[in-house]
């Protein structure tokens, strides 16, 4: 039944290779002649790059690419242009991160035959691997789907089970549905988040956006017991929003997004209290 569902890669690329080096070279207030002489070319070679009317052998693309310290990936498939002076620094700095997410960061997602997105469920026995096979189709491809009519068809959503004690009234086994993130830097800070990273898989927590002075992210739980904690976005794979909580509890059967904002704002009252 599940394998007559469409799986599709979201994020269409194409080759931006010539208006990048053109970019990049009048970001770092390089002259044509002056980067030609530091790549050993020639002027019109560089010129003709730039102009797309030739294309560079790859061994010329991997010299540019080292060059600006900016992987081959991004050089031909990010429009730069669109990049503000914040994030051209980092990747000059060597920070080679995608922090809208609109460009380089893959998802994966299901449709069906009117090719409207669907909602999967990440359950228990796939959570393991989801940090593994989040953009992967086939492993999204076999999640089960759920329909919840009451969620905008504008907007991508998944379903996460949510484990520990860390952000009551959400109580372990819950499941909760996160709205997919595509900007990160435009992440209003006390958001509750489904945080997915390599190292911690998937967690629940509400975020402090620190991406333009730390270049991470802060993560607190509504659970005094547990202390917030820093994570690099370089360590960060997907980023969702909280839209909806269902409980397997009879006292919740389900959290909004102001309720939990409103245990996160008594938290913080009763420490600054304590203080």
């Amino acid at each position: 039944m599940m394998n007559e569902n469409k799986v599709s890669v979201k994020r269409v690329r194409s080759n931006f290779f010539g208006q990048n080096l053109k970019a990049l070279r009048k970001h770092q207030k390089f002259s044509q002649e002056l980067l030609s002489s530091e790549l050993g070319l020639t002027r019109s070679t560089l010129s003709a790059y730039e102009t797309g009317n030739a294309e560079p052998g790859i061994t010329v693309l991997l010299g540019i690419a080292d060059f600006f310290k900016i992987s081959l990936d991004r050089m031909l498939r990010q429009d730069l242009s669109q990049l503000t002076t914040f994030e051209l620094r980092k990747i000059e700095e060597g920070y080679d991160l995608d922090l809208r997410g609109r460009h380089l960061r893959i998802l994966a997602t299901t449709v069906d035959d009117d090719n409207n997105e669907q909602i999967e469920l990440v359950h228990d026995e796939a959570k393991a691997g989801y940090t593994a096979g989040y953009a992967d189709p086939e492993y999204i491809g076999d999640l089960p789907r759920l329909k919840l009519p009451f969620l905008g068809s504008d907007r991508k959503y998944r379903v996460f089970p949510i484990t520990g004690d860390s952000m009551p009234p959400v109580n372990n086994g819950s499941l909760v549905v996160g709205r997919y993130i595509e900007d990160w830097k435009a992440l209003k800070s006390g958001t509750p988040c489904i945080i997915v990273t390599a190292d911690d898989g998937i967690v629940f927590k509400s975020v402090n956006n620190l991406i333009q002075k730390e270049y991470c992210l802060e993560l607190h739980s509504s659970n005094p017991e547990y202390e917030p904690y820093k994570v690099h976005v370089r360590e960060v794979l997907e980023l969702w929003a909280f839209e909806y909580y269902i409980s397997n509890s009879p006292e919740y059967k389900s959290v909004t997004v102001s309720q939990i904002n409103q245990k996160l704002d008594a938290l913080m009252h009763e420490l600054k209290q304590r203080n």
